[in-house]
């Protein structure tokens, strides 16, 4: 296969894991079954190798400053040892990236996407002005996901009170006995947590989560959750030839903040309105939608499908779907192409599926 491998690639092949390429990267697809993966995250604890994702570290009196006028989220809103989801957006309106940035006691973290790496990276430096460094954790820092309802009862941690550390809270401790970053985010719609461990130690981190526990989780499984949780793939659901409000994620944009990259076109944008829309689909039959399959409406095409598969936990096949705006609203059938023939779907409201994040989130 010939890709980058992450510290634990050794442990993926000694359990047999089917390995395939993703943005260039050595994976884990599955371990045993999707739907068996899928159903320890649903219901117990699922473990995710993420160390192919990007880790940087953001530092220098001005480094709040720097990042505020790149992303699209209000940072001012952060305290200290919080995260927040967040858009990097080009002059146009276009998104470069989304990713999580991180406020730490004295400097600040961001977590870019595995096939965003070296384009962020270049971003970043390219804005950079004196004072800031902009270092890349990505090798002496991995990352692992610990994802599902009884992620904290499973979690073998000390030091820390998992109890109180909100949703999209940030904290210290030992896991398995090695000093981690714990962060209560994740990307399968689940309550778990985040932990960033010295490379050195992951090895040991893994094992001792999988003791407790955990079950080994491959991409498969993150990918059907996450778009049942209706959460976006960044190369899929958007690009840069697509702004946050035809993402349906203009919640992140905060024109009325200050400046940042991208704003000005963001204004229009909104002011004028998308002229796609991202939606829901549920799919009768047995209908599986697959990227690129062209969606229509009394037999002529507004959209195609961006993320589309066939979810063992829901017991349908669901899609996200690009398409021109006004074109069919919430209760519209709408006929979208499968690879055995013309199916139906019906444009639904997302998400699909309401895990125990939402509860965590509420919670705090």
């Amino acid at each position: 296969m010939g890709g980058r491998r992450t510290p634990l690639y050794e442990k993926h092949v000694a359990t047999r894991a089917r390995l395939v390429d993703f943005a260039g990267w050595e994976m884990p697809q599955q371990y045993v079954s999707v739907k068996g993966e899928q159903e320890s995250v649903r219901t117990a604890a699922g473990l995710f190798d993420v160390s192919h994702m990007g880790r940087y570290e953001i530092r220098g009196p001005a480094a709040g400053e720097f990042l505020q006028g790149l992303v699209t989220n209000n940072l001012d809103r952060l305290g200290p040892d919080q995260a927040q989801y967040n858009l990097l957006c080009l002059p146009d309106g276009g998104i470069v990236d989304d990713l999580v940035v991180y406020r730490r006691p004295d400097r600040w973290w961001v977590v870019v996407n595995a096939g965003n790496r070296e384009k962020d990276m270049a971003w970043l430096r390219q804005h950079a002005t004196t004072g800031i460094e902009i270092v890349d954790r990505s090798s002496d820092v991995s990352l692992l996901a610990l994802q599902g309802p009884k992620a904290a009862d499973i979690l073998p941690v000390e030091g820390i009170d998992l109890g109180a550390l909100p949703y999209f809270g940030i904290g210290s401790g030992r896991v398995a006995g090695v000093a981690s970053v714990i962060s209560r985010t994740g990307y399968t719609g689940e309550d778990g947590f985040e932990l960033f461990v010295p490379t050195t130690q992951v090895a040991n981190v893994w094992d001792g989560l999988v003791e407790a526990g955990a079950t080994p989780c491959g991409l498969a499984a993150r990918d059907v959750c996450r778009l049942e949780a209706g959460l976006r793939l960044y190369g899929s659901d958007m690009d840069q030839g697509t702004n946050p409000y035809e993402a349906g994620l203009g919640w992140t944009v905060k024109l009325d903040k200050g400046d940042f990259v991208g704003r000005p076109a963001l204004q229009r944008v909104k002011a004028e309105g998308p002229r796609r829309r991202l939606i829901g689909l549920g799919c009768s039959d047995r209908t599986i939608p697959r990227h690129g399959s062209r969606v229509s409406r009394d037999g002529a095409v507004i959209g195609t499908v961006t993320s589309g598969t066939y979810s063992f936990w829901l017991r349908r096949g669901i899609a996200m779907a690009m398409i021109d705006a006004g074109s069919a609203p919430v209760g519209t059938t709408l006929a979208v192409e499968a690879r055995t023939g013309t199916g139906r779907a019906e444009v639904v409201t997302m998400p699909f599926y309401k895990g125990s994040a939402r509860r965590a989130a509420r919670a705090t």
